[in-house]
């Protein structure tokens, strides 16, 4: 008995063909053959297809299938707040923004190399649509992503110390992602304890995993914002040691939808 005689056995009897083929493809995880195999059949009937052309067909839009799929599932694990991309951004709109050096970032070359991009301007000037895009480029390149404004996650990390303690905070969530981009960083001051608790999460990703972060201040400001001028250097040690740092100083994005 043949390889064919035997698989065709262990299907119910008076299945057609294409019926076969259907089950067979669920069974082996090819979904979008199932559901396409009839409109691939009669494409190919109509072209003359042969069988070699017909299967290099249906094996690399099954692949293609299962791209869109993994993307948007990673698109849903990142929690992003939305998936607007780079195209989308209205660089005439800052001309003052280094539109080639935002560019070269969607190389993502940054990710494998475990470093960091720094995006700093006031409010409204589309840092986060930035932070976002490159996410999102991420994500349909294969990276894990992760989501979060930092007043979020220094209230996941203090939810989840044990009585304040840093020791018993599982940082994994944040440690995990290929990509971590943290959003607003400089809006509201930390208390030392919530300060400490960043600290860790970015002195455990440096040179081990990239880091997207928004800041409404400069550097120069950031003690202030994490309350101690000492840890505020420690971070900013680990973070720019190999970062690229993009400035945006033009005219607000909101404002504009106002007016």
């Amino acid at each position: 008995m043949t390889v064919f005689e035997a698989a065709a056995g262990s299907m119910p009897a008076g299945m057609t063909p294409v019926a076969r083929i259907r089950s067979a493809a669920v069974r082996l995880g090819l979904p979008h053959l199932a559901e396409t195999l009839e409109r691939h059949t009669a494409y190919a009937s109509a072209e003359a297809m042969g069988h070699l052309d017909f299967l290099d067909m249906v094996l690399a839009e099954e692949l293609a299938a299962r791209g869109e799929r993994r993307f948007r599932t990673a698109l849903r694990r990142a929690r992003l707040p939305h998936h607007k991309t780079l195209d989308d951004f209205d660089f005439t709109y800052q001309p003052d923004l280094d539109e080639q050096r935002v560019r070269e970032l969607t190389t993502l070359a940054f990710i494998p190399a475990k470093a960091n991009v720094a995006l700093l301007g006031p409010p409204g000037v589309g840092k986060t649509h930035i932070a976002v895009g490159l996410a999102v480029a991420a994500c349909r390149a294969g990276y894990t992503v992760s989501f979060t404004t930092v007043d979020d996650m220094a209230r996941q990390l203090k939810a989840g110390s044990a009585n304040g303690s840093r020791l018993a905070c599982d940082l994994s969530p944040y440690l995990r992602p290929d990509l971590l981009v943290i959003d607003e960083v400089g809006y509201q001051p930390f208390a030392h304890a919530e300060a400490a608790l960043i600290f860790d999460v970015l002195s455990r990703r440096y040179e081990k995993g990239a880091t997207i972060l928004t800041s409404n201040r400069g550097f120069h400001d950031w003690g202030h914002v994490f309350g101690d001028e000492a840890l505020a250097t420690a971070i900013l040690d680990r973070l720019l040691h190999h970062c690229t740092v993009v400035d945006i100083n033009g005219p607000s994005y909101r404002r504009r939808s106002i007016t």
